[in-house]
């Protein structure tokens, strides 16, 4: 016969019936007949040990957030039903007073988890709204290059958020997707705009290079100069050629002037040189005509500027570089001598001459007919007429003075 055994929370009779101790009574857990009523005890300890690490593990994931409230919640459930029940021997109502405990926990931390997803919510809308302004803006504006690469980062960041009540999510969405569409559609219609004027612009600038190419042997230096300073206007309007092909392109018609302008400068350096010694006796003639300035003997310079200007014609064409300077220096010796010429000629015009001597003798007779009257206002002590006449009469004789000078100057 099985002898019986005593636990703190539990007992083995001597039939080998396992009881534990409850709130509620004993409550059979077991029969372990004719065993060792230590070693039945042992077994139904270690039950209740396994029940324990449960209930730790399950506060210890709860307080560290590793479960959600309601995974919590129904893990609670789970493991308090396999306490309720359980064969195990001890303190079983300590481990339903800490499932218990763990209730309000889960409770706060569902209305933390919700007032974060309230606040997470609001900050998506934000966001969201945010998002779709944004895009719409783009949607309406022309930068075709770095909109799409916008577009793109905020797409990303409205997948980063929370989703809305589905309401505002889809009005949200349908705005965003709008814009994007819009934009994608004006985007393409854009290039394929861009790409037929650049094929327009090919086809021009195609036939620009090949009158480029029809001028590069020309020797007609001037006028084909200026054409192909025509045919660069014309290139530039032309706008750009497709990326694959304008450079190339750039590259035939720069090679076309370069043929021109090389054999033109090569041709202009070749008379350079030749006008040098034209160039050496022109700097002797420019020597010998600025000797002319100051212009003292007007007929002496006009008789040596006359030969001057005769040997300078002579003597040909200077190079390039040195025409401007040189025909600066010979034009200010020619508008010295044109400017005495003109200086003589004012000097000794008849018709000039003619009105100061005219103007002279009218004021000699108007001063004398105002010194007879002076005289008479004077015999009568008109004092005021006398004053008056006296005024006038200086007057007339200033007016005469400059008139003699005038008159004097060219005789």
């Amino acid at each position: 016969m099985t002898s019986a055994a005593e636990h703190p929370w539990g007992r083995v009779d001597a039939d080998g019936t396992v009881y534990v101790r409850t709130a509620d009574g004993e409550r059979v857990i077991g029969q372990w007949p004719g065993g060792d009523p230590q070693e039945a005890m042992a077994l139904y300890v270690i039950r209740y040990e396994g029940l324990e690490v449960e209930v730790d593990l399950l506060e210890k994931r709860l307080t560290g957030g590793t479960l959600s409230p309601d995974d919590a919640a129904k893990a609670v459930t789970t493991v308090r039903e396999q306490v309720s029940g359980a064969q195990a021997l001890g303190d079983l109502d300590s481990l339903l007073k800490r499932l218990d405990a763990l209730a309000p926990v889960i409770e706060k931390q569902r209305e933390e988890r919700k007032a974060a997803r309230a606040v997470k919510a609001a900050e998506a809308l934000t966001a969201k709204t945010r998002i779709a302004d944004d895009a719409e803006k783009i949607a309406a504006g022309s930068d075709w290059r770095g909109g799409a690469d916008k577009l793109r980062a905020l797409l990303d960041e409205w997948k980063s958020l929370a989703r809305l009540d589905r309401k505002t999510d889809d009005e949200l969405w349908h705005r965003f997707s709008s814009a994007r569409t819009a934009y994608t559609r004006h985007r393409k219609a854009h290039f394929a705009e861009q790409n037929t004027q650049r094929e327009a612009a090919q086809s021009v600038k195609e036939k620009l290079i090949a009158e480029a190419e029809d001028l590069s042997s020309s020797t007609d230096w001037g006028p084909t100069s200026g054409k192909y300073r025509d045919l660069m206007s014309r290139w530039k309007a032309a706008g750009s050629a497709p990326r694959n092909v304008e450079d190339k392109l750039w590259k035939r018609f720069r090679a076309a002037q370069d043929v021109f302008f090389t054999a033109r400068d090569e041709a202009n350096a070749a008379l350079d040189k030749e006008y040098e010694e034209n160039a050496v006796v022109k700097e002797a003639i420019l020597v010998e005509a600025e000797k002319l300035l100051p212009i003292k003997d007007l007929e002496a310079a006009r008789r040596a500027w006359h030969d001057i200007a005769d040997r300078w014609e002579a003597a040909g064409k200077v190079p390039r570089g040195r025409v401007k300077e040189m025909e600066g220096r010979l034009r200010k010796v020619d508008q010295a001598v044109r400017a005495a010429s003109e200086q003589e000629w004012q000097r000794t015009d008849p018709e000039k001459s003619a009105r100061a001597d005219d103007m002279v003798a009218k004021l000699e007779s108007a001063i004398e007919d105002l010194r007879a009257d002076l005289a008479k206002a004077q015999s009568t002590g008109d004092k005021k007429k006398v004053a008056e006449l006296e005024e006038t009469l200086a007057s007339r004789e200033s007016f005469l003075a400059m008139a003699q000078k005038a008159s004097s100057d060219y005789s």
